[in-house]
């Protein structure tokens, strides 16, 4: 609660769950002064008492506005709609308000900055008082100015580097308070010291301010005599202070002094606090608030975990005959063929010792040169018939290759080779760039360093290719020797160009649409943008734009949304085109379906696990010496006389304990890399050898995580249920920015996702309330969870929780959590996912495993995971007081939770594969949670959570057979859950101690 004292002494003003409210400074019931949707926060008096200036969502984004001190009169003084405000201040003659604006670049942390603004609202803009030293490290927090006027106090990130960074040490100094001299414009480091210094509170006759700083593990009051400069302690029962987290909103709620400056009222322990500063005895204000607040129930949408077949959706590597006869594909590991249009998709080889991938037409259409990656023998080049039959290897050497494609003339063909990676293998990586070599064999020659999805010229003199990254991006070319280098295109958004055979044409893909604009050549490099007013430009797709490719005579463009194939003419484009219609038909919503269905892998026959301790996961159900029978891949029975048929594979589990299988609701498994996938993922073997079947990524390169969704379930390879959001919608800057300004916007990005596989979006602090509602209306209608990122702001996530959304990613960075938060969560079942391992707030819960377990002799740990991932972080220690940890109280507000019916899940984020997760247990227990409890998390909670409870989660006869079997007992002892000696998923059976490692294991 940040509140304020009236210029009179007699009221105070503080939020609470968003609304404003007034009491008498003795304490009292409190007036509402603002109620509604809207978030309303940090009020603030006038000099002269008659308004409260306050930060506010109501018009879609946090900005700056006044009201009456009656709550009559509301009105907008800041207008931004991307770089936002809060935290305002008044002049003391009341003219004029100070607000700290934030300030988000290709990261969506961001940092702030002092404006000002004249109070009345009547000017568009404002005032920049300070400029951002970097696009990271926060500044302007906390903002409030000397009784006179001249100075102004606010707070700023003065740890070292030019980024966030998680574990930083308040033992030192995070944050300082810093002076500026309005007359001078001097800036100095005002208030510095060991424990840091926030929050400035200037007396009323400006002698002293009071701040806060972090002693050890508590957040104390202090004073500072700004003549002499001494520091001294008041008070120390804050609340811990945010100095370790994004401290958008203040590092600790607004502080005031009474006018005759003797007594300090704060918030601390939820309640309002009166210090006299003098004898430093502390008096509660009582006050009683009355909420009424309109709470959306959390959307769960559910998920259907497993059928027998499915319809392909990740259809990927696309190319079209010359004769636009048929169209080459590549999905789930595969590359397969489809008459155009109404073709049978089919296998274009029969083989399966290795992946096939980017295929591409000859000239004459006979045949297509494609890759392929095997993991012992690494990527090849080959060439093949359209008709299928036996390949021939082009390639002279192993290697990570990329997009070859054919000369104009059929004789030669240009590729990339790539470096390795701890998934496909280091070895083979040398000697990276773009190469061509002679179709009929022959030397290879290198004709750029650098540069991919190269391609030849209309005439095979030149080689043409993307160049850069991020935000800045060229297409350049070289001749077919390397020399004379040119570039022709310059790229920011845009993150494809691919021009016609003809280069008369370019299409490219921006912020995932797809456009198409005339290639002028003029001997120097142009920008290529949707926005361009040099050329005519046209979107040619609704939602989503990939695999952009041309027909060959240059007059057709063809993409993919999903498992759809479009294709749209230069005449239905653009006026002025040769045969174009007199009205220009509207952007196709419907292409032509590919129409693949893949078989689900599930095994047949029946296996018995016997004489085990069942954890059902239903209620507190534990079955002391149980049987359960799996047929197929669900639950055929449990319990204790279990008849078991002749011919069961029958495992002895006495001893033992059986539960569901674990789900990871926040599990980052390595899907940011393009390319090849390995045959064998030593990722997906690390969880599953730890117990996790099920896991949800939220946040992975789309094209990746969908098609290794696809291959898991249809059997092609090993690996827990893998499911994802795929590309977040990501609210910073950047070439994959999800632009979300009207609720079609929202629509278009939910639709795109929900065709290539999703079940869920990543709303990833998109800035203005308004924009993460409409991700939620749209979600609503497409039937897709939302789960967002709160960048470790509490406020943004209280109205994620109050709008819905299907949970909370990361933990909600104070604690403890009071009755006005828990009854809002408890109303709107919104999910918690608190990630303990990277908790906000204090030190990542990880590192005190690091401290206290030799996790580089861990057996299992490292049968599966490389050793340069394990030994960086566990062999020299990161050491800290226990009092320094903070997930131990995290985890008991999510206890809170759990006892008032929510659903708390586990998220290990990453971490240490398949290890982590069994930490996020153990810090469970550590907040007060049973181990029962931290394993219904574990399990049921994160099925629950996802939407595939029906599916998953318990022990159940008909619920799909996902369970594991553990040496011990862990309802005694929670640490027993990681020795998991068997792990079934959908049915089939494996030692967890004897999984695939991968080919390059042995380079470990």
């Amino acid at each position: 609660m940040s509140l304020d004292v009236s210029p009179d002494g007699r009221t105070i003003v503080f939020d609470m769950m968003g609304d404003l409210y007034t009491i008498p400074i003795a304490g009292g019931t409190a007036t509402s002064i603002t109620t509604g949707p809207a978030w309303d926060v940090q009020p603030t008096f006038s000099p002269d008492g008659s308004r409260i200036a306050f930060t506010s969502d109501r018009a879609g984004g946090d900005n700056i506005w006044t009201i009456a001190a009656d709550g009559s009169d509301a009105r907008q003084v800041t207008k931004e709609k991307f770089r936002l405000l809060n935290g305002p201040a008044w002049t003391p003659d009341g003219a004029y308000l100070l607000a700290r604006k934030h300030f988000t670049s290709s990261r969506s942390l961001g940092a702030g900055e002092v404006w000002m603004y004249h109070a009345s609202g009547e000017a568009s803009g404002g005032i920049q008082l300070t400029k951002q030293k970097n696009n990271q490290q926060d500044q302007g927090n906390e903002i409030t100015l000397s009784p006179d006027g001249r100075y102004v106090y606010f707070s700023e990130d003065m740890s070292g580097g030019s980024t966030f960074q998680y574990n930083k040490d308040p033992n030192g100094m995070i944050y300082a308070i810093r002076r500026l001299d309005r007359e001078t414009g001097r800036l100095e480091n005002y208030i510095t010291g060991a424990g840091g210094s926030a929050r400035a509170t200037p007396s009323p006759d400006g002698k002293t301010i009071a701040f806060v700083r972090r002693v050890r593990e508590k957040s104390v009051i202090f004073l500072f005599d700004t003549t002499t400069g001494r520091q001294w302690p008041v008070f120390d029962g804050l609340n811990r202070d945010q100095q370790e987290a994004w401290a958008i909103f203040g590092v600790y709620p607004r502080m005031d002094w009474t006018p005759d400056g003797s007594s300090l009222v704060f918030w601390a322990g939820g309640k309002i606090n009166r210090l006299d500063v003098a004898s430093r005895a502390v008096a509660d204000i009582p006050f009683e608030v009355q909420i009424d607040r309109t709470i959306h129930e959390a959307l769960r949408v559910p998920v259907t975990v497993h059928e027998p077949s499915f319809e392909s959706r990740m259809i990927r590597d696309v190319a079209t005959a010359p004769d636009g006869s048929m169209m080459v594909f590549h999905s789930a590991g595969f590359l397969y063929t489809k008459a155009l249009p109404n073709g049978v998709p089919r296998r274009l080889t029969s083989q399966t010792e290795h992946w096939e991938y980017d295929p591409s037409f000859s000239p004459d259409g006979r045949t297509l040169v494609y890759t392929t990656w095997n993991d012992r023998d690494y990527a090849a080049i080959r060439r093949i018939s359209v008709t299928g039959g036996v390949s021939q290897v082009l390639s002279t050497r192993p290697g990570h290759y990329y997009e070859p494609r054919f000369s104009p003339d059929g004789a030669q063909i240009v590729y990339r080779r790539g470096g390795g990676s701890s998934l496909t293998g280091r070895l083979h990586g040398m000697e990276t760039g773009i190469y061509r070599m002679p179709v009929a064999g022959g030397p290879a020659t290198r004709v750029s360093r650098s540069g991919s999805d190269a391609r030849f010229g209309p005439r095979g003199k030149r080689v043409y290719f993307l160049s850069g990254g991020g935000l800045s991006k060229e297409y350049r070319s070289v001749d077919v020797n390397g020399a004379d280098e040119r570039t022709h295109l310059n790229l920011k958004y845009a993150n494809t160009a691919v021009p016609s055979p003809d280069f008369k044409w370019v299409a490219f893909n921006e912020l995932f649409n797809a456009y198409v604009v005339p290639f002028p050549m003029t001997g120097g490099a142009i920008d290529l943008n949707k926005d361009s007013k040099a050329v005519p430009v046209k979107q040619v797709t609704r939602d989503l734009g990939t695999d952009l490719h041309w027909s060959a005579d240059s007059k057709t463009l063809h993409w993919m949304v999903g498992p759809e194939y479009y294709s749209r003419s230069l005449a239905e484009s653009f006026a002025f085109v040769d045969g174009a219609p007199e009205e220009l038909p509207a952007i196709d919503s419907t292409g032509v379906s590919v129409g693949l269905t893949l078989q689900s892998d599930a095994p047949s026959g029946t296996t018995a696990i016997t004489n085990a301790r069942l954890v059902t996961m239903n209620g507190d159900e534990v079955i002391a010496r149980g049987t359960i029978l799996v047929s197929g891949n669900r639950i055929a029975a449990i319990g204790v006389d279990v008849e078991i048929p002749a011919g069961a594979t029958v495992i002895d589990a006495a001893g033992k304990t059986v539960m569901p299988g674990f789900v990871d609701a926040h599990a980052h498994l390595n899907h940011f890399f393009t390319g090849p996938i390995p045959q064998e993922s030593w990722v997906y073997s690390a969880n599953l050898g730890f117990g996790v079947t099920t896991t949800h990524d939220p946040s992975a390169n789309t094209e990746t995580v969908f098609t290794l969704s696809e291959m898991v379930k249809a059997g092609r390879i090993m690996g827990p249920r893998i499911y994802s959001t795929g590309t977040i919608l990501y609210g910073a800057d950047g070439d994959f920015k999800a632009e979300v300004n009207s609720l079609d916007d929202a629509r278009s990005h939910l639709r795109r996702m929900k065709a290539v596989g999703a079940i869920s979006v990543k709303s990833y602090n998109q800035p203005r309330r308004e924009q993460r509602q409409q991700i939620m209306q749209a979600a609503r209608e497409q039937g897709l969870n939302v789960v967002p990122e709160g960048g470790s702001t509490f406020n943004h996530n209280m109205t994620m929780i109050i709008d819905g959304h299907t949970g909370i990613e990361h933990s909600v960075p104070v604690a403890p959590l009071y009755r006005d938060v828990l009854e809002t969560w408890r109303h709107s079942k919104t999910g918690y996912t608190p990630t303990l391992v990277v908790v906000y707030g204090g030190p990542s819960g990880e590192r005190f495993f690091y401290e206290r377990d030799n996790v580089w002799e861990n057996e299992r740990l490292l049968r599966y995971v490389p050793r340069d991932n394990v030994d960086p972080q566990s062999r020299r220690r990161w050491k800290s007081a226990d009092d320094e940890y903070y997930h131990d109280d995290v985890a008991a507000e999510a206890k809170k939770l759990v006892d008032q019916g929510n659903t708390v899940q586990i998220g290990a984020h990453g971490q240490m594969q398949g290890l982590a997760f069994h930490w996020e247990m153990r810090m469970l227990t550590q907040g007060g949670f049973t181990p029962h409890e931290a394993l219904r998390s574990a399990t049921l909670h994160g099925a629950r959570y996802l939407g595939m409870d029906a599916d998953i989660g318990s022990l159940e006869v008909g619920k799909l057979a996902d369970l594991i079997v553990v040496d011990g007992d862990p309802l005694a002892r929670i640490e027993d859950a990681e020795n998991v000696t068997h792990v079934m998923v959908n049915g089939r059976i494996w030692n967890a101690m004897e999984l695939p490692r991968g080919a390059t294991a042995d380079s470990w």
